[in-house]
């Protein structure tokens, strides 16, 4: 399944440094349509299930801890190729070995508080846009 749309969060801590508006500023010159976007805070049951893949992984209670102290904004974005062009605008995983000007060369400050989640594949895209916007056909 191939689709043009993707799942973005920024996670707590871009949002409370006060990174909202530059990093959707880049996700837009990047070519990006924001087709759905709402600010939120997870609850530990929503960041247990929503990261329920690393759940045996030994930094899973500090992901929790972290996604659920703060505001979130997640949004689905559209774009041909949307995965795939998202992931190198946003970065490696660890800030440290992402390339210049992107997301979490910018904005991350570790591999823990890197800022902002992009969906790795379309089918994780359509399960964690679903999370977020349940009720809504958005892909």
């Amino acid at each position: 399944m191939v689709t043009n749309r993707t799942f973005t969060m920024l996670k707590p801590d871009s949002v409370e440094q006060g990174y909202t508006g530059a990093i959707l500023e880049k996700i837009n010159a990047a070519g990006f349509r924001i087709v759905a976007m709402k600010k939120t805070q997870m609850t530990v049951a929503d960041a247990e299930e929503f990261y329920a893949v690393h759940n045996e992984r030994p930094f899973f209670g500090e992901l929790v801890e972290f996604m659920t102290r703060g505001p979130i904004v997640a949004a689905i974005l559209e774009k041909e190729n949307a995965v795939e062009d998202f992931r190198v605008l946003i970065g490696a995983t660890n800030p440290a070995d992402a390339a210049e000007g992107t997301i979490r060369k910018l904005y991350a400050t570790s591999m823990g508080e890197n800022a902002i989640h992009g969906s790795d594949s379309d089918e994780n895209a359509a399960i964690e846009g679903a999370f977020h916007f349940s009720g809504r056909e958005m892909f």
